[in-house]
């Protein structure tokens, strides 16, 4: 009763589907002026799908500028252990490292490994595609969302999201397990963190002293969403053209990165973009808990009427909205690749 009054009383945590009901009838009323329900496909043409699903993480990897992506490698499922490990010493890629499937979204195998035998566990578990990346340790995770219209040569931020990664503060008496159930952020995660058997769950820690349940900024996993949206300036607008112009075929999407500092965004300094998402993208300042329900369905609404813009510009000048067959097909790839996910 405690999970369903936490998920019911807060509306970040409702399922998708209810989340994006009431915005989904304009996005079809988009769809019927493209006449077509998958105008999303040409929001990017330099993304499969547009970055709705299903796109390769690898392939937008490499479309990114070098000196923002941290160290990343592509493993395929034939690849031994030794023959990653060989693979990481030519990248110069050193434990941690963070591995995740290269198709897949909101946190869906995301695992940070920190030894030879956690990353021999992890390509024991996973028969798929997947890519390696060095642990960016850096103290401030953030969202930018990016839009520019294809006709234009300067686009904006429209988005900027803090992430806190879910922690608890000892108090000197409690147990890890104890301070997790007394926190509803983590008690939400508690069935997915008692998997994790780095955790102790019968540990006291100190008064004040602080513990990393998850080391990724996923809002599935427990991370909280802050709206940082009142940073947006001109100067931070300029930085994001500037990278984004340099990865052909993107207007519409969501950077996820890590920096040293709030100034860095201002000068493009010490950023390390860890993931790059393109239509399927959310302006996830959304999703801090003060913000209203009806005000993040205007936000939603305002970032599908950009999508389409930059698709119907798009189409004009040769890209084709993906088909019901290709749709279709795209689907079904996809759910063979993740039923394959720890197939034999």
């Amino acid at each position: 009763m405690r999970t369903f009054f936490i998920r019911l009383l807060n509306w970040e945590y409702w399922p998708q589907w209810v989340v994006y009901f009431p915005v989904n009838f304009y996005y079809a009323y988009l769809a019927i002026k493209a006449r077509s329900l998958f105008f999303f496909s040409a929001a990017n043409p330099g993304i499969e799908t547009g970055g709705m699903f299903f796109e390769s993480k690898w392939k937008i990897f490499e479309l990114i500028p070098k000196k923002y992506l941290p160290a990343t490698i592509l493993i395929h499922p034939e690849e031994t252990v030794q023959g990653i490990v060989d693979k990481m010493a030519l990248n110069e890629i050193t434990y941690p490292i963070i591995a995740k499937p290269d198709r897949g979204e909101r946190g869906w195998g995301v695992q940070k490994i920190n030894s030879f035998d956690e990353l021999k566990s992890y390509r024991q578990f996973v028969h798929v595609d997947f890519v390696i990346q060095s642990y960016v340790d850096k103290p401030i995770e953030l969202s930018v969302f990016y839009y520019r219209h294809p006709q234009s040569p300067r686009g904006i931020v429209t988005s900027i999201t803090l992430k806190e990664l879910l922690r608890i503060t000892g108090d000197g008496t409690s147990s890890i397990e104890t301070l997790i159930r007394q926190n509803n952020r983590a008690y939400l995660q508690e069935k997915k963190l008692k998997k994790n058997h780095k955790i102790n769950f019968n540990q006291v820690l100190k008064k004040g002293e602080s513990l990393e349940l998850v080391p990724y900024g996923n809002h599935v996993l427990g991370a909280m969403f802050l709206n940082y949206t009142q940073l947006i300036d001109q100067q931070i607008s300029s930085v994001f053209n500037d990278i984004s112009l340099q990865i052909d075929g993107f207007y519409f999407g969501r950077y996820d990165l890590r920096c040293e500092s709030l100034d860095d965004l201002k000068t493009g300094n010490n950023i390390s973009i860890m993931e790059l998402n393109g239509a399927g993208a959310e302006p996830a300042h959304i999703y801090d808990p003060a913000f209203s329900y009806i005000k993040a369905q205007v936000i939603l609404a305002r970032h599908f009427r950009m999508m389409y813009e930059a698709a119907i510009e798009n189409r004009k000048t040769g890209t084709a909205f993906m088909s019901l067959k290709e749709y279709k097909h795209m689907r079904r790839l996809e759910k063979q690749y993740k039923n394959c996910m720890v197939c034999s």
